[in-house]
């Protein structure tokens, strides 16, 4: 078997050195370059890998936690599992960027699936039993058919005794219709849709986050680097809104990064190499890594906005 010239790359490091390129030639995105992410998959986010058979799955970040329960599949009359890794994560990139441009809950997927597939940057040559034809409908099914809970518990003084408790229970999608043909993706007449549920689509309006989908098609194939990607463009406004510094400790970020490493030091490690790359990406980022966490400096913003952010959605109930 011949050896692996030091000098070849592969094609996870060519998209990463092409969008290098076009990043720090271009460091604002055109308009039709950006993409959007609802608030609250930044601050707890999904599954990276599969969680298996279990009744439910979810992460706590401080306060907030992400719960999901599998929808039902009933052909063979068994759950359908939990969306994890990389294609939802595209999936809520698009669908996000999709209601900001429609200001509809009906969303159309395309004329055919592979116009779908590149949309969401993949290669719809990319083929086989594992090709993302037939992963994405896996995943499509699994995101949309779930139930995504999000709740959130807080006190307005330490001393207080009183506890408040909000949530929101959801779909991604309540209705929809989905055509399949994996082995013939460009003539087939896909006319497949969703319909957002009113909760999804009112959350997407209220707390979108913008990022750059150059960097997206870089880190697709990278869970946690699609994670702390958007991650950071959010927390750049928050940090420079306060204009002070902000420490992040491993742990509390294992957690929200919605990661299954039982060993802390091997996260810590794989967050380092794509915070690296993100560093590459955008030189004027600062980060330090003092005992214990990740230290993270005001800055430039990956995207420039003219309105801050709003509010997370089950925030802006009545006092208590």
């Amino acid at each position: 078997m011949a050896k692996k010239d030091p000098n070849d790359i592969t094609p996870v490091e060519q998209r990463f050195l092409e969008a290098v390129v076009q990043v720090r030639q271009q460091p604002v995105p055109a308009k039709n370059q950006i993409s959007f992410i609802a608030k609250e998959f930044v601050q707890v986010n999904l599954p990276h890998a599969d969680p298996g058979d279990v009744k439910i799955w979810k992460r706590t970040n401080g306060r907030l936690t992400l719960s999901i329960r599998p929808g039902w599949d009933h052909d063979n009359d068994k759950p359908l599992g939990y969306p994890y890794g990389t294609l939802p994560r595209l999936l809520l990139f698009w669908l996000t960027g999709e209601v900001l441009r429609t200001k509809s809950r009906r969303i159309f997927l395309g004329e055919t699936l592979t116009q779908f597939l590149r949309e969401l940057g993949l290669d719809p040559e990319h083929g086989g039993e594992r090709g993302y034809a037939v992963r994405l409908k896996d995943q499509m099914e699994r995101l949309f058919r779930a139930t995504i809970s999000f709740e959130m518990r807080e006190r307005k003084e330490e001393t207080d005794l009183r506890e408040r408790k909000s949530w929101i229970d959801m779909q991604i999608a309540t209705d929809g219709e989905l055509w399949w043909h994996t082995r013939d993706h460009e003539r087939i007449d896909w006319q497949s849709w969703i319909e957002l549920s009113e909760k999804f689509y009112q959350a997407i309006l209220r707390s979108p986050v913008p990022v750059d989908s150059r960097v997206l098609i870089a880190f697709k194939n990278t869970a946690l680097g699609l994670d702390l990607y958007s991650w950071l463009a959010y927390k750049l406004y928050q940090i420079n809104k306060d204009g002070k510094r902000q420490f992040i400790t491993w742990e509390s970020l294992s957690l929200q990064m919605g990661s299954d490493y039982a060993d802390v030091k091997n996260f810590k490690r794989k967050t380092k190499e794509a915070l690296n790359k993100i560093q590459i990406l955008y030189p004027s980022l600062k980060i330090e890594y003092p005992k214990g966490g990740v230290m993270i400096y005001p800055g430039s913003l990956f995207v420039p906005e003219k309105e801050p952010p709003p509010a997370f959605l089950i925030l802006e109930n009545p006092k208590m």
